[in-house]
């Protein structure tokens, strides 16, 4: 299980501004992880936070990139993306991962990774957050960007 080792992270994102941006695809899932990274981001006292819609998986990086350079503290971005028969799955997990890491580094604004890359629909329900899930990749997803910008908050004083 993936889940092994994790660290046990807590933050105080009191008075951050966190964005949101998830895929639409896959209905259940998605539920559960845009329902994950909300508790994620209550849990840490994240209040101000906003929710953006997207298409698919592929879309999150040019919308993260957008969120990220408008004055978010951080952006969480949540997706899933099942193997099918053709190479189309490892085409856009891996443009959604680059995409996301270019936002990250580029802009210096944390983004939360919890785009599910899975071989099929029950690994990503097991991975949802969803009643009987084995792990809640949104909850982690949120708290990990809030963790990292308040740890570079504190580090480097805050905005540039």
């Amino acid at each position: 299980m993936s889940g092994t080792g994790s660290p046990d992270l807590t933050a105080d994102g009191s008075g951050l501004r966190v964005a949101v941006v998830a895929a639409q695809w896959h209905e259940q899932v998605m539920a559960g992880l845009v329902d994950g990274a909300t508790r994620g981001l209550a849990a840490c006292g994240v209040e101000d936070s906003l929710l953006v819609r997207v298409p698919g998986s592929f879309e999150l990086p040019v919308a993260a990139a957008r969120l990220a350079r408008s004055g978010y503290d951080a952006v969480v971005a949540l997706g899933v993306v099942v193997r099918g028969g053709t190479p189309h799955f490892d085409y856009v997990c891996q443009a959604a991962t680059l995409g996301l890491t270019q936002v990250a580094v580029d802009t210096g604004v944390p983004v939360g990774f919890g785009v599910l890359t899975c071989d099929d629909d029950a690994q990503a329900l097991d991975r949802a957050g969803l009643p009987g899930s084995h792990e809640d990749k949104g909850y982690e997803a949120a708290v990990a960007a809030v963790a990292t910008a308040v740890s570079l908050r504190q580090a480097v004083g805050g905005a540039e």
